[in-house]
């Protein structure tokens, strides 16, 4: 899961001429490919954006993808956390923060053009895994901490619980296009942890 923008990272607001070269492109990657797509992201309209040379963005980059990914994930950093003591309420937490994420603009644009370009790239599609699953750790955590703490049952898979945690937050955001009810996190919390990871039986 991910963090929202950094507060000097907002690729929103103008790029400084005085902030370091590399951090001035990965601003402007964001910008380039919020307002223009996947479509629009070449390292000609970054490097305009960034007001740097083509010469300087290939310095560091050599490729469109290697910049995507660093900009990503460079900008949205895994939460923190959190340890209240209970399980339901760190879960709750972190599911907050990022529904919280999923409402604010630009992230969505940002996240779905990046899904589209690691489907058109198996390179960028490895680089794009591995940011998913440091983006998961937190939840990981609090889960498996839970599960040694005996708050969760031993047979609780967590990778599949994280799964159905946040499944629904996403089809809801990119497939169904429906806004997130206040206590659609209150109500997977309770039907996934309360069955101990699995749907009940049917009868």
């Amino acid at each position: 899961m991910a963090n929202g923008p950094r507060s000097d990272g907002d690729p929103r607001e103008p790029i400084s001429r005085g902030a370091g070269a590399r951090q001035r492109v990965l601003q402007a990657a964001l910008q380039v490919l919020d307002e223009h797509g996947l479509a629009g992201f070449t390292m000609e309209a970054v490097a305009r954006r960034a007001s740097a040379s083509k010469a300087t963005v290939y310095r560091h980059w050599p490729t469109a993808g290697a910049l995507l990914v660093d900009a990503m994930d460079a900008t949205f950093q895994p939460f923190p956390v959190p340890d209240t003591g209970r399980v339901e309420t760190d879960v709750a937490q972190l599911l907050t923060a990022f529904v919280t994420l999923l409402d604010r603009t630009p992230f969505p644009r940002l996240l779905a053009a990046f899904i589209d370009a690691a489907e058109r790239d198996p390179t960028l599609a490895t680089l794009h895994a591995d940011l998913t699953r440091r983006r998961r750790e937190p939840l990981l955590v609090a889960l498996t901490r839970a599960r040694e703490r005996g708050q969760l049952p031993h047979h609780l898979d967590p990778e599949l619980s994280i799964d159905l945690l946040t499944s629904p937050f996403f089809y809801r955001r990119f497939v169904a296009h429906q806004p997130i009810p206040p206590r659609l996190i209150d109500d997977v919390i309770a039907h996934v942890l309360g069955t101990g990871g699995r749907l009940p039986d049917t009868p």
